[in-house]
């Protein structure tokens, strides 16, 4: 028996599939077909009941597979331990992220803080916050980018990470009801915003600060829900109308979109961009450093580090 025959066995639990376990392990299926009947053979135990599809984990097996995580876990502990006294942060994390964060921080913060750390295997997801917080306590993922706060991560630890403001980026001059630079959510036509799918935290957030109805320049035979800013903002430019748009997503705009950002009256609307996790482990010098990294990138970059006094936070929920 040895630690791969069980990282081996944990795959195939989650998989039920021998084919996508190998895929996963980097291994090919024959090879790991007979480990795990190597280990079977060993323990003389029935671990998985291959006659079913999707594969079964028998009851003895789950318990075997419940203390093999157990095993792996702490030899990854001890190695994670080693490279901290050798002064060396290294190590895998799986980290899932909301779509609306990850296009806009990861070809910069994440592959920065990678580069400062080559010895460090990060295993990014794009996520909906409620799969976030599944995946966290099933365990697939080590941690989760969100917005906060989130009723349902109440469980976890979370460590703030930034503010940005929302603004509107509109294809029309916005009318307004003065002659101030900014708007009100009064000025916004409610009738021809593009707006992300359902279960979209950013989503619900443009709905708390707007009463929103459905969009009048969609066709009525149309049933149409983008699951990605680039999306919306293509729309807005193609058919016209508005969304919502993070502070970070301004920076990859050209400067003829930029022309069409617009921001709230005070207080400004912002939302909250933490990482959470479900419980400190063997990881948590990562994650400490990962966290250090995106807060000291984004410290000079959003406008509310200015004057945090000028905004209010809007829910994800």
């Amino acid at each position: 028996m040895n630690i791969q025959q069980l990282e081996y066995l944990i795959a195939v639990d989650k998989y039920k599939h021998f084919g996508k376990a190998a895929q996963a392990c980097f291994i090919t299926q024959p090879t790991l077909s007979a480990m795990i009947q190597k280990f079977e053979d060993e323990m003389e135990v029935k671990i998985f009941d291959r006659t079913t599809h999707p594969i079964r984990t028998t009851d003895i097996g789950a318990q075997i597979i419940e203390q093999a995580r157990v095993v792996v876990d702490s030899v990854m502990e001890l190695k994670n331990k080693a490279s901290i006294l050798n002064n060396v942060l290294a190590g895998k994390i799986n980290l899932g992220i909301i779509p609306t964060v990850s296009s806009f921080i990861l070809p910069v913060e994440i592959f920065e803080f990678l580069s400062n750390n080559p010895k460090i295997e990060l295993n990014v997801k794009e996520m909906t916050t409620e799969n976030v917080i599944k995946a966290l306590k099933s365990g697939e993922l080590d941690a989760g980018i969100i917005s906060t706060p989130y009723a349902e991560a109440d469980e976890f630890f979370a460590d703030f990470l930034f503010n940005e403001e929302l603004m509107v980026y509109s294809a029309q001059k916005i009318a307004k009801d003065n002659d101030d630079e900014f708007i009100m959510p009064s000025d916004v036509d409610v009738n021809k915003v593009w707006l992300l799918e359902e279960g979209n935290c950013l989503r619900t957030q443009f709905e708390n600060i707007c009463h929103l109805k459905e969009n009048s320049l969609k066709p009525k035979n149309l049933d149409f829900m983008a699951s990605n800013i680039n999306t919306l903002i293509h729309m807005v430019d193609k058919i016209g109308g508005l969304t919502v748009l993070p502070e970070l997503a301004v920076s990859q705009l050209s400067d003829d979109q930029k022309d069409k950002i617009h921001h709230f009256k005070k207080p400004f609307p912002y939302r909250e961009i933490s990482l959470i996790y479900y419980k400190p482990t063997y990881k948590q010098k990562i994650l400490d450093e990962l966290v250090g990294s995106i807060r000291k990138s984004m410290a000079n970059k959003l406008n509310y580090n200015e004057q945090p006094q000028d905004f209010v936070m809007i829910s994800p929920q």
